[in-house]
């Protein structure tokens, strides 16, 4: 039995199976979560053969755990159902616009979110994959996914065969604002960052990147203003081929 104050993040899998009956009794539960006028608007595509897993991994930089986990688990939002429904119920649907993308990613985020604690809890590990929204093409023409149906997150999931150390989190004033927004000022954020900058992985990332701070490591390497601006690019076109925009 796991909580989130042990929480790891899990690459690395044992060959022991996911059974069906358990992964199931999991979503079911999750299904249980947050969602907008209870309409569950997200669809979850299980992938469990390792040609469909390879024909993942190019949309998520061919990460080596999509192939090697057990299961990978493709979370979307989706108002193509809660669509088909109105249609056949007499009912005129008018969900084709970004509101309801964006309300459809929430549900699909809660849902993924609530997954997530359970899978702690049985002992499961699991990875999620931040490349879903990247090249989310690749993955609706490798997952057939219709109109009105976009992929919003991925999670790698078996039974865990490492335990990686627990990655740093700012603490708790760093992000709670009591009754209004209060902007940071530079005190704060050396207060707030020391710790993390002072990480002896994080001044050795500097040290082989070449870069004087661990700031830069995320705005020159990581996440560039130019690859930000492509894939934001990207996103959009997508949505517009799904319906959404």
């Amino acid at each position: 039995m796991k909580n989130l104050t042990t929480r790891r993040t899990i690459r690395q899998y044992s060959n022991r199976e996911v059974s069906q009956e358990l992964l199931n009794r999991l979503m079911t539960e999750a299904s249980r979560t947050q969602t907008m006028g209870n309409l569950q608007l997200y669809s979850v595509v299980v992938t469990r053969s390792a040609e469909k897993k390879q024909q993942l991994a190019p949309a998520h930089f061919n990460q080596p755990m999509v192939t090697k986990a057990p299961v990978v688990l493709t979370v979307c939002a989706d108002f193509n159902r809660t669509s088909v429904w109105a249609r056949n119920r007499k009912a005129v649907p008018g969900y084709d616009n970004f509101l309801s993308f964006v309300n459809a990613g929430i549900d699909a985020l809660l849902f993924t979110q609530t997954l997530c604690n359970l899978m702690d809890e049985e002992g499961l590990g699991y990875c999620f994959l931040g490349t879903t929204v990247y090249m989310p093409q690749m993955i609706i023409d490798t997952l057939h996914l219709p109109q009105l149906v976009m992929p919003v997150a991925t999670i790698t999931v078996g039974w865990p065969a490492e335990e990686p150390p627990l990655s740093d989190r700012l603490p708790l004033e760093s992000f709670i604002h009591d009754e209004t927004y209060k902007d940071y000022t530079t005190q704060d954020i050396d207060t707030y960052y020391q710790y993390k900058e002072q990480l002896v992985e994080n001044r050795h990332f500097c040290d082989i990147n070449k870069k004087e701070t661990l700031a830069q490591i995320f705005t020159d390497i990581r996440y560039t203003k130019k690859d930000n601006e492509a894939m934001s690019a990207g996103l959009l076109e997508v949505l517009k081929h799904q319906g959404f925009l």
